[in-house]
């Protein structure tokens, strides 16, 4: 299996120099590379290294044209152009693969399965689940009543999606992720002192080509829904709150945690172990440090400004504090 290089720098958009016949089948680092192999490189002093490797071809920015040794992608942005190829790639290995329900799957007779699905060991299917055409089921997966998933989906093993839940078009799911479980909602009773469960009615959507990592837990809307926008990025040990709102574009690192009816606007970026209260804003463009906290009903704003601390203040104004606070000590 594999594709030629000239199929490649057409799919991806780049300049071939060289044996546009070459087939690749997968990408590697420059010491482990083999024939079959592409790889990268960003800087020109690591162009020798690679044109010696056991790689079969190499992707490299505008100062390798011109360089014998191998066939070359000359790339703009020779890292983006890597990881397009590795797409492609993967998505070509995915079209040869039999699709089919294993032998041990339960798959409820109103469920909708399209073309070329892939359904493994263990996996259930409740009913009338819709499952797009080249989506795969990994093993011992959940996927609740109503559930819908769009085409070309991946959803690794021993995922929960529970019912009513909606994701779109190349949708990654890593395993162990619950998604669509109730948010944390209670009312508490002053006579008696014991909480009542608040209905937790809503539903959860998750747009086109979003990923979403091991082990993260993304809630229901209570009487709303919860929404992960088109093309965000959601690390492992993640926790999204009920009825939060993530824009497209977003970037949040592990051990995240937001709490509930949280706003997160386009193109931000959270680092790992953020902690937001709810109700609050980030909004657009907003860069936020490791372990930087937000109050609650609190709004970050300026596209690109960095944000750090807890509370969180602009990046500058914090590490002015923490200079103040270091010169009061040396005094003390």
């Amino acid at each position: 299996m594999g594709r030629s290089l000239r199929e490649i720098a057409e799919a991806v958009e780049v300049r071939l120099q060289g044996d546009g016949n070459l087939q690749v089948a997968g990408v590697a680092n420059i010491g482990a590379a083999s024939k079959n192999d592409l790889v990268f490189v960003e800087d020109e002093k690591y162009l020798l290294r690679a044109l010696q490797s056991g790689a079969g071809a190499v992707i490299a920015g505008e100062f390798a044209t011109g360089s014998t040794g191998k066939p070359l992608l000359i790339s703009s942005h020779p890292k983006l152009t890597f990881a397009r190829a590795a797409r492609f790639l993967k998505d070509e290995s995915r079209e040869g693969r039999e699709a089919g329900i294993h032998a041990t799957a339960v798959v409820n007779s109103s469920a909708r399965l399209a073309m070329r699905v892939l359904v493994e060991e263990l996996a259930v299917i409740a009913e009338d689940a819709e499952i797009g055409a080249g989506s795969r089921i990994g093993a011992g997966s959940v996927i609740g009543a109503g559930v819908k998933i769009g085409r070309d989906s991946e959803i690794y093993p021993k995922v929960a999606i529970y019912a009513g839940t909606t994701l779109g078009d190349r949708v990654i799911v890593h395993a162990g992720a619950v998604l669509g479980s109730d948010g944390f909602g209670y009312v508490r009773d002053a006579k008696s002192g014991r909480y009542e469960k608040f209905p937790q009615a809503g539903r959860l959507v998750i747009e086109d080509d979003v990923e979403i990592g091991a082990n993260t837990t993304i809630d229901r809307g209570a009487l709303d829904e919860t929404r992960i926008g088109q093309g965000t990025k959601i690390d492992n040990l993640v926790h999204i709150g009920h009825n939060c709102r993530i824009g497209q574009n977003v970037v949040i690192a592990a051990q995240t945690g937001l709490s509930g009816s949280i706003v997160i606007e386009n193109d931000v970026v959270l680092g790992g172990q953020v902690g937001i209260g709810e109700h609050a804003r980030i909004e657009q463009g907003v860069m936020l440090g490791g372990q930087g906290g937000v109050l609650p009903n609190k709004v970050l704003r300026g596209k690109g400004v960095a944000f750090w601390g807890t509370p969180a203040q602009p990046l500058r104004q914090y590490l002015k504090q923490l200079a103040a606070l270091a010169r009061l000590g040396k005094k003390r």
